[in-house]
């Protein structure tokens, strides 16, 4: 049974309006369907607020108020969101006594903002989500909620996650009362130190990916000049990204066109890559761009690199593909998620793989229905209906177990 009729405040690792659709505030709209939702923005700092005037920062502005506090209504009436004031920038300060004593300040801060929503609205029993924000680890603890739940959505990499983050998500980890993963790898390494985890994947929105296949869709203007075929990337173009495996296929197929569309991270692309006639990076774009453009992509592709994280990712970009009937081709990154496509997807280890596979599927007909439907029909297993009812229903078991105790 689903949860219903609940308080839940989210932490997410995200903003509520990011260019990009998130694992966090996309769980925090589900769960308004049944529940009251407050989400809580991920924080400004000080650092921001002087020096990061965009167009969500004067969004925001008028809620930094410190001794009341409003909320920013959405689309849903259930769905609340929470602007905290702006925090101290802590992050390039070393590991230790100094760093952890200002991160105490910060949770203050956020504490002190979620307890002026319980007051205003006289909250007595609520549910505690960290989505992911191992940044702040002792929310859950210091909150007392009724049921504290990890949603671990990513792996942590990078400078600041390793100096700080793997203490922290020790903490939220020791204290959670569930912890649910979004990949097997993830549930493997938390199961060993908290025996309530469980595994719930990432999924996509099928209603929205399968726009792409409508007739009257225009193929997005960035694709236009470009010759197909054409195999196509829709994410961020950053680290993971297996740009060796890439130069030696593209360089194999130089009647075909490789887009990279997405927000580049320059210094992880080589030029020799970046340099290639038929490689094209047509730069970010709106996600609500996303249908037209993979329908202007005769293959898409997920290539990312096989290393010590790549096992925990499990994208929804996958899915979103499939969604579109679009044929996918992968690197063998993370292998648990043949479970969840079966044969519809390629999984290739080597560049010589990649182009069997690649001059495989265009040689298929496109317009075939079989395929079609059964890449439909994977996408229909893995939509955030599906997810969410496994997410909510999970929740409600563990509220129900620790507060019969």
């Amino acid at each position: 049974m689903r949860l219903k009729g609940k308080v839940i405040f989210i932490l997410g690792i995200a903003k509520f309006d990011g260019q990009f659709e998130s694992t966090s505030f996309t769980m925090a709209k589900y769960l308004a369907e049944d529940n009251d939702v407050y989400y809580i923005d991920y924080p400004y700092t000080w650092k921001d607020y002087f020096l990061n005037r965009t167009a969500g920062f004067h969004i925001r502005k008028k809620y930094f108020n410190k001794n009341d506090v409003e909320l920013i209504d959405t689309a849903l009436t259930r769905l609340k969101v929470v602007i905290v004031p702006p925090l101290l920038p802590i992050n390039f300060i070393a590991e230790g006594d100094f760093y952890r004593f200002l991160l105490g300040l910060n949770e203050k801060t956020i504490l002190r903002r979620i307890a002026q929503v319980i007051a205003k609205f006289n909250i007595t029993d609520y549910i505690y989500i960290n989505s992911s924000n191992f940044h702040y680890p002792n929310i859950g603890q210091l909150l007392a909620p009724k049921l504290s739940v990890y949603h671990c959505v990513d792996p942590i990499i990078g400078c600041y996650d390793a100096n700080h983050g793997r203490w922290s998500e020790d903490l939220i980890i020791k204290h959670a009362d569930l912890i649910i993963c979004t990949s097997k790898q993830l549930y493997k390494e938390k199961a060993a130190k908290n025996v309530d985890s469980y595994f719930i994947p990432n999924a996509a929105n099928l209603e929205f990916s399968s726009l792409a296949m409508k007739p009257d869709l225009i193929i997005n203007e960035r694709l236009n000049e470009i010759p197909k075929p054409i195999v196509g990337y829709f994410g961020n173009i950053e680290r993971r990204i297996n740009f060796d495996l890439l130069f030696e296929v593209a360089n194999s197929n130089s009647d075909k066109s490789f887009v990279f569309a997405g927000p580049v991270t320059e210094s992880f692309v080589p030029l020799t890559f970046k340099n290639l006639p038929n490689v094209y990076f047509i730069g970010r774009i709106p996600y609500a761009e996303m249908p037209s453009v993979i329908k202007g992509f005769d293959v898409c592709m997920i290539p990312f690199k096989k290393d010590e994280v790549s096992n925990t990712i499990f994208p929804l970009k996958l899915f979103e593909y499939l969604g579109a009937g679009k044929p996918v081709i992968a690197t063998d990154f993370n292998l648990d998620l043949q479970e969840f496509t079966r044969n519809s997807v390629a999984y290739c280890g080597t560049a010589k793989d990649f182009n069997i596979a690649l001059a495989k599927m265009l040689q298929q007909d496109d317009t075939n229905t079989i395929q079609i439907d059964e890449r439909l029909k994977i996408a229909s297993e893995n939509t955030w209906e599906v997810r969410f009812n496994q997410f909510s229903t999970l929740i409600n078991d563990y509220y129900q177990k620790i507060n019969e105790r």
